[in-house]
């Protein structure tokens, strides 16, 4: 029998493996920005298995989040809608938003006979609460066969702790919340969230390798808390921690909304606590990426690397002290910019430059699937580029922060950031190809006016053509 399918195989010219359906894998970091993986510009931060995955795939070196914030950004790409259409802002799903009749992302593959399932943050949970409760968090229930979440300890982790923010004297250990805890863990990768996601990641591929499924695998780290294993810390001595260059007068010429929420001024931190912070937030990398490689390798141990698309993202960037800032929702590039890398079985291993967004992986996806999205998305689809990466996808990339009243326009020469959509707390601009790093704001020199009443005009038009696809429009 086997012999005879096999004949029939050969003589169709091989069509019966292309007509399988393949199986989705989806993973996703949390606060992982590009400029801290080593497959992008980072050479002090170790990520083997990210780092195998984009010598295999597409690597998209400019990819952009719609939020710089976890639950905005979550929410629109897993529905395929811009924030500001949307108007989902806050931590929750964007169910609420959308409505019933819209399908998701990953509800579109359950409807065309998909298993999907969620391991622990797809949709916004709360770090350290719901993971520490095992909480569901603000998760989409529609969008999953099954879903399943990764208990852990967290700021409480049994182990050397260190609070490196608003704690100048040194005299608190650890404090819960949004805060940056640092944590040398006692115990293996299993005692933590992210160790028990890759084990039942592995788990349910065994299981489910026999049908069709769509997989998303939500790895929590390097969200603060900074807590991982402890031999993870040991290849990131914080002494050798070279810091982001700082320029006196840094703040001088930037908006008031335009200084991150928090700093290393607010947060009372000192060069030492700075260089800690980084060093810890390289362990917790490194520790995601492990996982990441646990899961990779139960792909191939199964036989299903050759049927299997793989996609790697993070939610947004993470600032790691650059111009004194930390953490998330600023619109500069290490708060906006993402890792992103799509390995599609048969497809050569390339670098694609063009500008991408987060929302573009729904349509995407769904395409290489062969299964037909709902036409109102406003993600564009990406598979022209796994095979020409010079194909130009986007001219720019479009992200909104501050309950999406914030904007940047990022061009190839140009980053465009403009607070209120009158302007009336200020505008910023960068030359890219001069001052990546965003250092001189130019908006206020008299000689770039017209670049600036330029994107003003861009900035109109887009949020014209963003919200012209709101829920007016009636779901196919």
């Amino acid at each position: 029998m086997k012999q005879l399918i096999l004949l029939l195989f050969l003589i169709s010219g091989g069509t019966y493996a292309q007509d399988k359906k393949p199986n989705i894998l989806f993973i996703i970091s949390d606060d992982l920005t590009a400029t801290a993986v080593s497959s992008y510009e980072n050479k002090a931060c170790h990520t083997p298995n990210i780092d195998q995955l984009a010598s295999e795939g597409t690597l998209y070196t400019r990819a952009y989040t719609q939020y710089p914030v976890c639950g905005p950004s979550r929410a629109s790409l897993m529905s395929g809608y811009y924030p500001n259409a949307t108007k989902t802002f806050g931590y929750v799903s964007g169910r609420e938003n959308i409505g019933p009749d819209r399908k998701t992302w990953s509800q579109l593959f359950k409807d065309n006979g998909y298993y999907t399932a969620r391991v622990s943050k797809i949709y916004h949970m709360g770090v350290p609460i719901d993971i520490e409760t095992g909480s569901n968090g603000q998760d989409d229930e529609a969008s999953w066969t099954e879903r399943f979440n990764s208990q852990g300890p967290e700021w409480k982790a049994i182990g050397d702790a260190e609070l490196v923010q608003n704690n100048p004297d040194g005299k608190i250990e650890r404090k819960g919340g949004n805060v940056m805890t640092i944590v040398k863990a006692e115990g293996d990768d299993l005692v933590h969230s992210d160790g028990k996601t890759a084990k039942k990641a592995v788990a349910l591929i065994k299981e489910h390798k026999n049908e069709p499924f769509f997989l998303a695998v939500g790895f929590v780290r390097p969200h603060v808390p900074f807590v991982a294993p402890r031999p993870y810390f040991t290849p990131y001595p914080y002494e050798d921690i070279v810091m982001p260059k700082k320029v006196k007068g840094d703040w001088d010429d930037i908006p008031k909304r335009g200084i991150n929420y928090v700093t290393s001024v607010n947060g009372q931190m000192s060069l030492e606590q700075q260089k800690k912070a980084v060093a810890a937030y390289y362990a917790s990398v490194s520790y995601m990426d492990a996982q990441v490689g646990k899961v990779l390798k139960a792909l191939k141990d199964e036989g299903l690397e050759d049927n299997t698309i793989v996609i790697f993202t993070s939610d947004h960037g993470f600032h790691l002290g650059e111009h004194d800032f930390w953490m998330k929702v600023s619109l500069h590039e290490e708060s906006v910019r993402v890792p992103l890398i799509i390995k599609v079985p048969g497809k050569q291993p390339q670098v694609c430059h063009s500008f991408v967004e987060l929302l573009d992986l729904y349509p995407t996806i769904s395409e290489l699937a062969g299964l037909k999205y709902p036409k109102h998305i406003q993600g564009k689809s990406l598979t022209k580029t796994l095979d020409k990466p010079q194909h130009s996808v986007r001219d720019m990339a479009f992200s909104v922060t501050q309950g999406g009243k914030s904007f940047l326009l990022r061009t190839e020469k140009w980053a465009y950031i403009q607070y209120n959509e009158d302007a009336s707390a200020g505008i910023e601009l960068f030359d890219m190809e001069n001052d990546p790093k965003q250092y001189t704001n130019l908006a206020n020199i008299p000689e770039y006016a017209k670049t600036v009443t330029f994107f003003k005009k861009k900035l109109e038009k887009k949020l014209k053509k963003v919200r012209a696809n709101d829920l007016g429009i009636v779901y196919p």
